[in-house]
């Protein structure tokens, strides 16, 4: 029979048993995964800068009655996250979620190297970092990794933005690589490309942006014209794929990039 033909879709959605760890978990896109890993049965660990933030989400996840533990980590040093993969030890995730990420603007002719090198720290090493952790501990017992993209390292749309769309680029390398490499070992890795996606931080910088700035409002406006739906998106949305990808309803999806973008990179 193959595999997972006869489990229900319940079954097949089921995280129950599973332990998920997820970055940048307080806010947007990280807090939606939780909550959904959560009411799937998953228990979490849930990492982030912001403790007023990881405490608002755990109590929010208190609902589900699962086993959340919370994590304080700056993931711009791999020492920081060594440390955190020691805490772990005999309590290792299932399922890894790369969410974290910055998306500073600044125009790529001032880009200095202690700029570039955050970006890229948080955004792309942190994730490498994450991942061979993850690797080197389950490498007989295989796992799920999903990174998180952005559209603006397929298709780059405001401008300012390069580093963070240099530091995405290599997310979707670092997910491909790893595909290649780790699939007969039991390895899921796939990316979510999200775009226009509306969370607290990106309402945060479209207001600062804006204030008094014609160009940047034009931008904003034009964004919202080219998206297919009309719409912005919700961080849930983006759970929702995230979902699908840690369950069994994905079980043959490997190396996938998998756009949540309301139809902006076909249009």
């Amino acid at each position: 029979m193959k595999k997972n033909a006869s489990k229900t879709l319940s079954d097949l959605i089921s995280l129950e048993g599973k332990r998920a760890l997820i970055t940048g978990a307080a806010v947007g896109i990280g807090r939606a995964i939780a909550l959904r890993f959560a009411e799937a049965g998953a228990d979490l660990h849930l990492v982030d800068l912001d403790t007023r933030g990881l405490g608002t989400v755990r109590s929010q996840l208190s609902q589900f009655d699962r086993n959340v533990e919370t994590h304080h980590v700056d993931l711009s040093t791999k020492e920081n996250i060594d440390t955190l993969w020691e805490k772990l030890a005999g309590r290792e995730p299932d399922i890894l979620v790369n969410n974290a990420g910055i998306y500073p603007f600044k125009s790529f002719l001032e880009v200095d190297e202690a700029f570039l090198e955050k970006v890229m720290n948080v955004n792309l090493n942190s994730a490498l970092w994450m991942c061979q952790h993850m690797i080197r501990r389950r490498l007989r017992k295989g796992g799920v990794i999903i990174n998180i993209g952005s559209i603006e390292a397929i298709l780059p749309f405001e401008k300012h933005l390069s580093a963070y769309s240099i530091s995405k680029t290599g997310v979707i390398a670092l997910t491909r690589s790893l595909a290649k490499e780790y699939g007969s070992y039991g390895f899921r890795v796939n990316a979510l490309i999200p775009g226009g996606i509306v969370t607290p931080g990106t309402k945060a910088v479209a207001k600062e942006l804006t204030q008094g700035n014609v160009r940047l409002l034009r931008t904003g406006v034009e964004f919202k014209l080219r998206l297919p739906l009309g719409r912005g998106g919700q961080p849930d949305e983006v759970a929702r794929t995230a979902l699908f990808l840690a369950s069994d309803l994905s079980s043959y999806v490997h190396g996938a990039l998998i756009p949540v973008d309301g139809g902006f990179l076909s249009s």
